[in-house]
């Protein structure tokens, strides 16, 4: 969840008993809103200013609901979504940061706590959730979407986990999800924060469709008439409202023979080694980016990263979690 330092968010600072309460008596109803039409249950993030970066009532709500869902037959299917120009930029720790300067980690880890289970269990629904990324999408958003079955792209989708240049490592299950894109491409994208567009989102694996932004409206009307949560017939209506568009000259997912060889490295020091040595060879401007970014990073988080993208390939989901959130505790400690 990348710390959104320009956010404010109303969290009482008291324990986590006084937030849950906050979250269920108001704060989450109007940050989140539901919409029922037939057996689809539609999920709105509601915090347009703040980019609907995720705050603790926010996150409580999501549970409630997901939850609710799950126990409820009437509903075959989730569709999450954003209003404004962002799906979810994030999570919103602005509480947290305050609370770790007064000394209180531990309300930060609750925070946390809150947000990996509700991306475990996303991640082990039983109902396919269907998430619209027509926007921003990072760090935390990336959490409330990648764990789900289908996640849908548009050209205004933008991705980035820019942690590593924040102190921080991805989280929300990125070692999990990172380490299974194609290649070495997830150690890339974690490292560098790297911002992808929705075409390299679909590209990756990061997205399961892609949909015009104009046809959006059509595909939840569509969707809104199912009354099925077999993952065939979902899928086979996004993809009547679908297309495979085409990656931009510059991406970095033509590089992938560059990433491969030098991602691939079992050290930072390695792995920066190795594209100086690509620059020696040839002018590239994607190249000399890509060392400056890990340059400007983090290195602590740049060395936390890596090796938790790698322990991640040999992990389920909910043990990437498990190791993730003590990682974070680790880290809000200063340890």
């Amino acid at each position: 969840a990348a710390i959104n330092l320009l956010v404010s968010v109303q969290i009482p600072k008291k324990l986590k008993t006084t937030m849950a309460q906050s979250s269920s008596n108001n704060g989450g109803t109007d940050q989140v809103l539901v919409e029922e039409r037939a057996s689809v249950r539609t999920i709105i993030l509601n915090r347009p200013k703040q980019l609907n970066a995720l705050s603790f009532p926010m996150i409580s709500r999501l549970l409630e609901l997901f939850h609710a869902s799950e126990g409820d037959s009437n509903v075959k299917m989730i569709i999450l979504k954003g209003n404004g120009r962002a799906f979810c930029a994030g999570g919103d720790v602005t509480a947290v940061v305050h609370n770790v300067r007064q000394g209180n980690w531990k309300l930060g880890a609750d925070y946390f706590r809150e947000e990996f289970t509700l991306n475990y269990l996303m991640a082990t629904y039983s109902k396919p959730q269907v998430s619209i990324l027509n926007g921003i999408v990072m760090g935390g958003g990336l959490g409330a979407s990648v764990h789900g079955r289908f996640r849908v792209a548009t050209e205004k989708s933008v991705c980035a986990m820019p942690e590593t240049a924040l102190g921080l490592f991805p989280d929300v299950g990125a070692s999990y999800f990172y380490s299974r894109l194609p290649g070495f491409f997830g150690e890339y994208a974690g490292l560098t924060g790297a911002r992808l567009d929705g075409a390299e989102m679909l590209a990756c694996g990061l997205a399961t469709h892609f949909v015009p932004s104009e046809r959006l409206p059509f595909l939840e009307q569509a969707l809104a008439k199912v009354n099925t949560s077999d993952p065939d017939v979902i899928s086979t209506i996004i993809s009547r409202f679908s297309n495979i568009p085409k990656l931009k000259a510059e991406s970095p997912y033509h590089k992938m023979n560059i990433i491969d060889r030098c991602f691939s490295r079992r050290t930072i020091e390695e792995i920066i080694s190795s594209l100086e040595n690509e620059a020696l060879n040839k002018k590239d401007d994607w190249i000399s980016s890509t060392i400056q970014s890990l340059k400007k990073a983090s290195p602590t988080s740049l060395k936390i990263s890596l090796r938790s993208i790698r322990e991640g390939r040999l992990q389920g989901v909910g043990s990437c979690l498990v190791r993730e959130y003590r990682m974070v505790c680790h880290v809000l400690r200063g340890e």
